[in-house]
């Protein structure tokens, strides 16, 4: 992995997301509240799966209030590019925004990502690059945004996937799978004494 460090970053203004074609060119503009409906329009977004140094897993329960796949169990942080944003840019932002956190590390594990998904009524409709890195510094999430958290190893990661089934974002249960049947977690995924950390439960206002 790169060794590069981002920083976390200042909060958020009102968020654009970048429309593409199914080539992933941008098309045009649009803002984030009007894009995810019934009827999304294919955009740009990431998926970044963040790492403790002794190779634990930072996963992440979606804040109930939210409007896509609300109190959902998924990866580290996932979000949208702005225009002329690049990936690890965005990364450092929603990372920095969501659960005050630091990237560094960062690596392309599913640059082709593309998947749709809906859940009551709502679609997901994204062109999505799969990201692993390491995070910096103490989760202290946004309760709008992230209503727990966990540290697991990659073993422990996956039986909850399996165990808990729809109690997890359906683009992290695949993206999960694509990773590990592509050999990218074995230099990250060595045992840890402790197999998981909680962090206190903070519900989205």
């Amino acid at each position: 992995m790169d060794e590069t460090t981002q920083d976390v970053v200042a909060p958020r203004a009102d968020e654009i997301i970048v429309l593409v074609d199914e080539s992933g060119a941008a098309i045009g503009t649009m803002p984030k509240r009007l894009v995810h409906t019934g009827e999304t329009p294919l955009h740009r977004a990431f998926s970044a799966y963040l790492f403790d140094d002794d190779a634990r897993l930072l996963v992440t329960r979606r804040a109930v209030d939210k409007a896509t796949f609300p109190g959902m169990w998924t990866n580290t942080v996932c979000g949208h590019p702005g225009p002329g944003e690049d990936d690890a840019a965005a990364i450092t932002r929603r990372a920095g925004q969501e659960i005050g956190l630091g990237v560094r590390a960062l690596t392309p594990a599913l640059p082709g990502y593309r998947y749709r998904a809906e859940f009551r009524g709502v679609v997901e409709n994204e062109i999505c690059p799969v990201y692993l890195g390491r995070f910096t510094g103490s989760p202290a999430p946004d309760p709008t945004e992230v209503a727990e958290w966990e540290l697991l190893d990659w073993a422990a990661f996956r039986r909850r996937q399996e165990t808990e089934r729809d109690a997890w974002s359906p683009w992290c249960r695949e993206q999960a799978r694509l990773i590990e049947e592509a050999g990218l977690i074995k230099d990250l995924a060595a045992p840890h004494a402790s197999q998981a950390r909680r962090g206190p439960l903070q519900r989205g206002r």
